[in-house]
C-alpha cells in the first residue's frame, strides 16, 4: 500500500508530511510503522512498541492490525496513560480501547500486553500515592521502545503531559498527573465519558523523555479539532505551554497531518 503525501517538509529537525484525509493520513502511518517492525525483526527477532489510544489514532491502528507479514507474537506492547480507578470494565479504559481496536485482531497474538496499571493499592489514599510507577518504568527500560506511535492532545500535550506542567526533562519514566481541564474536556468530546464530572482528575502517564526515548517516533495527528495544536506545535515557541512543540528538536519522529489538522499551520493548495 502506498499513500502519497499532497506536502512535505522539514521543520527544524521534524520532518512533516500531509495527506488527504485521516485515512490516508492512517494508512501511511500504518505503512511507515509495518516496514520498521518488520526492519526490527529482521535484526533483532522481538520487537517493543508503545502505543496511543484515543479516536484520532484509530484509522492508523485499523490500517496496522490488517498488515501481512508481521509475527505479532514476537512484539511486546505497551501504552502510554490511563486513568487512576477507573471501574473495572469501563468503555474509556486505554488498555480496554486497544484491545478492542487492536490486540483483539492479531494473528497471531502478540507476545505480551503490558497495561498501564491504574488502580490504587489504597482506595481512600490520595492519587499521587499509587503503586506501580517505578514498576513500569523498570518494565520500559527492560524492553526498550523500537517504536512510539502517539497522537497531540487538543491542548498540545503528549499522552497527559499536559501544559504548562510537561518536563522536557523529567527525572522520571512514568508517574501520576493531575489532568488540565481541556484534556479533560476533549475526553468527554470523544464520547468517552457522559459529563465532566465523570472524567477523572488523575491519571498516570509515560513523561516525555520515556515517550521519545523510542528508536523511532510517529505522531499521528488529523482532524480539525487538533489544527490550533498543530500550529502552535509548528510555529509557536518550544515550550512546556505547547508540550508537542518539543517534536521540532527530534529528527527520529515524524509528524503525520492531514488537511483539517494542517489547515493552520500550512497554505495547501487544491
Amino acid at each position: 500500500m502506498t499513500t502519497t503525501p499532497i506536502f512535505s517538509t522539514q521543520v527544524e529537525s521534524l520532518p512533516v508530511t500531509i495527506y488527504n484525509n485521516n485515512k490516508e493520513l492512517g494508512q501511511a502511518a500504518a505503512a511507515d510503522a509495518a516496514a520498521h517492525l518488520k526492519l526490527v525483526l529482521n535484526e533483532r527477532g522481538h520487537a517493543n512498541v508503545i502505543l496511543a489510544t484515543g479516536n484520532s489514532q484509530l484509522t492508523f491502528l485499523e490500517t496496522l492490525r490488517q498488515t501481512r507479514g508481521i509475527d505479532w507474537s514476537k512484539i511486546n506492547f505497551f501504552h502510554m496513560d490511563e486513568y487512576i480507578n477507573l471501574p473495572t470494565g469501563h468503555p474509556a479504559s486505554f488498555p480496554a480501547f486497544l484491545k478492542r481496536h487492536f490486540l483483539d485482531y492479531l494473528q497471531p497474538a502478540a507476545g505480551a500486553f503490558y497495561p498501564v496499571p491504574g488502580q490504587q493499592t489504597d482506595p481512600g489514599g490520595r492519587p499521587e500515592d499509587i503503586k506501580g510507577c517505578k514498576e513500569y518504568e523498570d518494565l520500559l527500560r527492560a524492553y526498550p521502545a523500537d517504536l512510539c506511535a502517539l497522537g497531540i492532545g487538543e491542548n498540545g500535550h503528549l499522552a497527559f503531559n499536559d501544559p504548562p506542567f510537561a518536563d522536557f526533562n523529567d527525572p522520571v519514566w512514568v508517574k501520576v498527573v493531575k489532568l488540565d481541564e481541556v484534556s479533560r474536556r476533549q475526553q468527554l468530546g470523544e464520547g468517552h465519558f457522559p459529563d465532566l464530572q465523570s472524567v477523572p482528575t488523575h491519571a498516570i502517564t509515560l513523561t516525555v523523555p520515556a515517550l521519545l526515548a523510542a528508536r523511532k517516533v510517529l505522531a499521528i495527528v488529523p482532524e480539525a479539532r487538533k489544527a490550533v495544536a498543530v500550529q502552535r506545535a509548528i510555529r509557536g515557541p518550544i515550550d512546556p505551554n505547547c508540550p508537542a512543540s518539543i517534536l521540532r528538536q527530534n529528527a527520529h519522529v515524524h509528524l503525520y497531518l492531514d488537511r483539517d489538522s494542517a489547515s493552520k499551520t500550512f497554505d495547501l493548495k487544491g
